[in-house]
C-alpha cells in the first residue's frame, strides 16, 4: 500500500487486510511491553492544518508503538500561518527525510494533491480533508463493528448483512462519507438519517437508504446506530430550528435507547455533544462502543502505518514475536 487517501477506492481485500493486521496489532497492546521494532529508523510526520487532539494523539501513539520517530507539525503558529504553501511545506518535509505524512487539512483533496504532486516521496495518510473523507475513522469503526459482531478472532470476516444507521449531520461529515463507502464494500446495509437540510443535495449515487425520521429507522432494527456530531463550526446558516428541537427529533435519548433491538450497538466518532445528538445515558450505556472505538483507533493506525512503511518486507506476526 503506497497511500491511504479514501475508502471509496479501497478494495475489499485491502480493507480486510488492514482490519486483520489491526487484529495482530491489538494483540500486542495487551502485553506489558507494547512497542514493536517494526518501524525503527522511520520518520512519521503528523501534519495538521486543522485542530484534532484525538486523531493526532492516536496516530502519534500508533507510530511510537511501532518504534518510529514522530514529528508533530501544527499549522497554527508555524510558517503555514505566515503564508507558506502546501508545496513549500511538503518540500521541507522531504528535505527532513519524512517516510510517512499523516495530513489533516480543511480543503477537500489536499492529501491527494500531496500524494500525487511529486513534491514528496513519503507515503501519505488522509487524517481528514474538508468534508471529503476520513478513512482511518471508518476503518476503526468497521473494526469495532466486526469485533462486536463476531467476538474473539474476526480475521477474514466482512460485515455482510450488518445493518448500520448513520444519524445526524451527514452534510458536513467526512466520517459519514468514509463509512458509507467502506461499509458498502464490506457488505453492510447503510441507512442515513437526518433532517433534509443536513443531507447532501444529491445522494443518488451513494449505496444507501435515506430516512428523515429516527424512530422509523430504529424500528427497522439496525445492528448499529452511529450518531454524528453536529458540526456547528462548519455551519454558516440555520440548518434546524433550535438545538432543543434537533435533540427532540434526531437525538438518541433514553427513550430511543430503550427501543433499540437487543444486541444493537451505539457508536460515535467523537467528540460528543452530550445532550444534543446523544444523551449521557446512551453514551455511557453498555451498548456504547465509544471507548472501544478510541482503543481500536491505535491498532488500526498501527496497521496502516505498518502497511505503508513495512508491509512488503515484514510479517506482522513475526514482528510481534520479535517485540516480546
Amino acid at each position: 500500500m503506497r497511500h491511504l487517501l479514501d475508502t471509496r477506492t479501497l478494495a475489499r481485500e485491502d480493507a480486510i487486510r488492514i482490519l486483520d493486521i489491526a487484529e495482530d496489532m491489538a494483540d500486542t497492546q495487551s502485553r506489558e511491553v507494547k512497542k514493536l521494532p517494526t518501524l525503527r529508523g522511520k520518520t512519521v510526520v503528523n501534519l495538521f492544518f486543522e485542530d484534532s487532539t484525538r486523531t493526532r494523539i492516536s496516530f502519534e501513539a500508533a507510530a511510537k508503538r511501532l518504534s518510529a520517530d514522530v514529528i508533530n507539525f501544527a499549522a497554527k503558529g508555524s510558517s503555514v500561518s505566515k503564508g507558506e504553501s502546501l508545496q513549500d511545506t511538503a518540500q521541507t518535509l522531504q528535505a527532513m527525510g519524512a517516510d510517512a505524512v499523516v495530513i489533516r487539512h480543511g480543503a477537500s483533496g489536499a492529501p491527494r494533491t500531496l500524494a500525487t504532486s511529486g513534491w514528496i516521496d513519503a507515503g501519505v495518510v488522509n487524517a481528514g480533508d474538508g468534508t471529503h473523507e476520513h478513512p482511518t475513522q471508518a476503518l476503526l469503526d468497521a473494526f469495532t463493528m466486526r469485533k462486536r459482531r463476531y467476538g474473539g478472532d474476526s480475521r477474514g470476516r466482512d460485515l455482510a448483512g450488518f445493518r448500520v444507521a448513520i444519524v445526524g449531520d451527514i452534510l458536513h461529515s467526512r466520517v459519514a462519507r468514509s463509512n458509507v463507502w467502506l461499509l458498502h464494500t464490506l457488505g453492510a446495509e447503510v441507512t442515513l438519517v437526518a433532517p433534509p437540510t443536513l443531507l447532501p443535495q444529491d445522494t443518488s449515487a451513494w449505496p444507501v437508504t435515506v430516512r428523515y425520521d429516527l424512530d422509523e429507522a430504529i424500528a427497522d432494527a439496525p445492528d448499529a446506530v452511529m450518531m454524528l456530531r453536529i458540526q456547528l463550526e462548519r455551519m454558516n446558516a440555520a440548518y434546524f430550528p433550535s438545538e432543543r428541537e434537533y435533540s427532540r427529533r434526531w437525538g438518541l435519548d433514553p427513550r430511543r435507547l430503550i427501543s433499540l433491538p437487543p444486541g444493537s450497538i451505539v457508536m460515535h466518532p467523537g467528540p460528543m455533544n452530550r445532550g444534543l445528538e446523544i444523551s449521557a445515558e446512551a453514551a455511557d450505556s453498555p451498548r456504547s462502543t465509544v471507548l472501544e472505538q478510541v482503543k481500536a483507533g491505535v491498532s488500526v493506525r498501527m496497521a496502516v502505518l505498518y502497511l505503508l512503511l513495512a508491509g512488503e518486507r515484514t510479517n506482522p506476526k513475526r514482528a510481534n514475536e520479535e517485540g516480546r
